[in-house]
């Protein structure tokens, strides 16, 4: 009865080396000939191709930033960016703060210098930043009218609550603000989430589709809204509690390949 399946990728998808399991691999494989596989992160589509590639599934559309770009055969089927005005403030903010800012816009990744910060983001989504100033980049973005789909912002946990806390208050009207760990904020345009992201796919891609026919994983606050309201919500064993309370059904953690056991049990 299922015809699609949304995978979530940090916490869900991939194990604790960050990495798919060969057990993974080996379910998703077995259907994938009859149920379409969708990606669908906040990661940026080139940190995400990787994984497609070792899922035989690049020919599927996939679903960046928490629904702020969704890309089909290297073309947007949809783009919403941060606006210049919330973009400029975003940076005036961070004057005092002194926080990682990483810039990102398709398959552009600008990091202010490599740092922890950037070293660590390379290391987990097997992409290379390119080391540019956060004003340059501000600069030329304008002049070239792209808007930014995410910025990320890192750094020590108490600075970057305070500097949450400052964003919220000026700019919460006009911008999404997501805390993916302590240490940091993912910043994206308002109104973009995974679900409305999702169904815009399904309705561009794939109309035949209805969302009772879909199947999602998660497992962190930004996955809450696809759990609840596709036909299973399915919540690893890692999720936050939150997930978990909107979940159809609780499968094992990432790190015990919760999604491949879960698939397994459905279609074997």
């Amino acid at each position: 009865m299922y015809k699609l399946i949304a995978l979530d990728i940090d916490g869900t998808l991939l194990n604790h080396e960050k990495a798919i399991s060969q057990r993974t691999k080996q379910i998703i494989e077995s259907i994938s000939s009859s149920i379409k596989i969708i990606l669908i992160s906040s990661r940026m589509p080139k940190a995400m191709r990787y994984l497609q590639e070792e899922l035989n599934v690049l020919d599927m559309p996939l679903v960046a930033y928490n629904g702020g770009l969704i890309v089909s055969n290297e073309k947007n089927m949809s783009s919403i960016g941060i606006d210049f005005p919330a973009f400029r403030a975003i940076l005036d903010f961070n004057e005092d703060f002194k926080l990682h800012l990483s810039l990102y816009h398709n398959d552009e990744w600008y990091a202010p210098q490599m740092d922890f910060w950037t070293e660590r983001e390379e290391r987990n989504t097997q992409s290379r930043a390119v080391l540019k100033d956060n004003e340059l980049v501000f600069e030329q973005w304008k002049k070239e009218s792209k808007l930014p789909h995410k910025i990320m912002c890192m750094g020590e946990e108490q600075k970057v609550d305070e500097y949450y806390h400052l964003l919220d208050a000026h700019l919460g009207h006009s911008i999404h603000l997501y805390r993916s760990k302590p240490t940091y904020i993912e910043i994206s345009p308002i109104g973009t989430d995974k679900f409305q992201g999702l169904k815009l796919l399904i309705d561009q891609a794939f109309p035949s589709i209805d969302l009772n026919e879909v199947i999602a994983y998660g497992d962190n606050y930004n996955d809450i809204e696809m759990i609840e309201n596709v036909g299973l919500g399915v919540a690893v064993g890692n999720a936050i509690s939150e997930v978990k309370a909107v979940a159809n059904h609780i499968t094992a953690s990432n790190k015990n390949e919760g999604v491949a056991m879960h698939l397994e049990k459905l279609f074997q």
